[in-house]
């Protein structure tokens, strides 16, 4: 954008509001013109910024400047894919900026000032605890039912690519997140209290029950786990984990000194769930019954 053009839309701003008032813009566009007079409090007789209103000035600006960070991530050639950073509303600087402004007649226009807010995951991280596989589990579901196929291929792309850190916990609801409509779960059949019914969301189990496996496969500290109240056709008995948004959960601990990463697909009618680590990872891998 021509930035002549930008300061000649700034001195009509200045005819309107006065020079009393501040611009703050966005990538050199303004966003938005603010008066001394309406952030501050009478006090007897000397300007203080009224607080509330100036925390919904911030809040307003973090909303539109705001990107989200992005982790580096495997697709399904298996290609990694590099991270992107994200980025938010620097509150500190903003402040001196707008402190200068406020109470010394500072300059009469603010670019917001941007902090950048860096992945959890880069390529080199995922690149290394990819190298290993230390535990996996593959169920069987059957692909004609296409509402409970549906919702187990949801619930896998929620936990795909997951890296877990040393000391960290995985939750499978804190992930996969509420099921709903919204989110393209179905109604498919559920037990409930020893009985079949229809549910949203019916057939996730069937991914946490296969996570599970692979989990305890790869050694790692199960921490919270339940069983259905009766037992299901994919998984050996005793060996599912029972998943409700309202009731159980699905937790475990990553008690090793190297991180893990999770990889879940669905391949025809088959449930694979693999999980990764780096070479130099010490593990105790555990025999458990094939499905």
């Amino acid at each position: 954008m021509n930035v002549s053009w930008i300061f000649s839309f700034f001195l009509l701003i200045q005819n309107t509001y006065g020079t009393d008032s501040l611009m703050i813009t966005a990538n050199g566009q303004p966003v938005t013109t603010v008066n001394r007079s309406d952030y501050s409090m009478a006090h007897i007789g000397l300007p203080i910024i009224d607080p509330e209103k100036y925390n919904l000035l911030l809040e307003k600006l973090d909303r539109l400047v705001y990107k989200e960070p992005r982790d580096a991530y495997i697709d399904k050639k298996g290609n990694i894919l590099p991270e992107k950073v994200g980025y938010q509303l620097y509150k500190k600087a903003f402040l001196e900026k707008f402190y200068s402004y406020f109470f010394n007649n500072g300059p009469s226009y603010l670019e917001i000032p941007l902090l950048a807010v860096y992945p959890r995951v880069d390529s080199e991280v995922l690149a290394d605890i990819s190298s290993k596989r230390i535990g996996r589990y593959i169920t069987s579901f059957n692909a004609q039912n296409k509402t409970r196929s549906n919702n187990i291929r949801l619930a896998v792309e929620a936990i795909n690519n997951s890296v877990i850190f040393p000391g960290e916990s995985f939750s499978f609801n804190q992930v996969v997140g509420k099921r709903t409509e919204k989110k393209g779960y179905l109604r498919a059949p559920v037990i409930i209290r020893g009985e079949l019914s229809q549910d949203i969301g019916g057939g996730i189990c069937q991914v946490s029950s296969t996570l599970f496996n692979a989990v305890d496969n790869a050694g790692l500290q199960i921490i919270q786990r339940f069983s259905h109240s009766r037992e299901v056709p994919y998984i050996p008995k005793g060996r599912d984990a029972t998943v409700s948004w309202y009731g159980p959960d699905f937790v475990f601990k990553n008690k090793y000194n190297q991180p893990i990463l999770i990889q879940a697909k669905t391949l025809g009618n088959k449930l694979i769930i693999k999980i990764f680590s780096s070479d130099v990872i010490e593990y105790k891998p555990k025999v458990i019954p094939n499905p």
